[in-house]
């Protein structure tokens, strides 16, 4: 099933941080722009940047499903890549798929809000799964509308830890 892009980005603002750290919420929490795009105006992605884009679609997946997002090859052999890792949608998950773009090509390219981005293949389980999403402690990101940078921070094994205070990059 085709999905198509939203109308929302959220890009890091390099300048403002040295370093994204995930035991410094404020560097990648308060680190990003969000951009709307109108309708029918393109969103170029330049060489080598790295964007958060969102479907346009809101899926709800049943607790004996999972679904895995795959980028359409008329993109990647434009460059684009859909996803980095997060490929993968938990049975349970409710909202739209924030989507991880990168362009490997050395020209930026355009894409449109609306426009068939990823397609989402369905895989049966043998069984509902035991803890969907939904049911999980760290669902950092059930129902989601935007693209969502990182919840990182919210993860176990970073509670209540803390790294040295970074620096912001001066003149910001």
């Amino acid at each position: 099933m085709d999905l198509r892009l939203g109308s929302t980005f959220k890009l890091y603002e390099h300048s403002k941080f040295a370093v994204l750290d995930p035991k410094q919420p404020e560097t990648f929490a308060t680190n990003m722009r969000i951009i709307t795009v109108q309708d029918g105006e393109p969103f170029i992605v330049q060489p080598g940047e790295f964007v958060l884009g969102v479907t346009q679609e809101k899926i709800k997946v049943p607790d004996d499903l999972v679904v895995r997002v795959e980028g359409r090859s008329s993109l990647g052999r434009l460059g684009i890549i859909i996803h980095s890792t997060a490929g993968f949608v938990d049975p349970g998950f409710e909202g739209t798929i924030t989507l991880e773009i990168s362009n490997l090509n050395r020209l930026p390219v355009a894409l449109y809000p609306g426009m068939r981005v990823c397609q989402i293949a369905f895989e049966q389980m043998t069984s509902p799964a035991e803890r969907p999403y939904n049911k999980k402690p760290f669902s950092k990101y059930q129902g989601q509308m935007l693209p969502e940078e990182s919840r990182l921070t919210l993860d176990p094994e970073f509670a209540g830890s803390k790294s040295a205070p970074l620096e912001r990059v001066s003149g910001f």
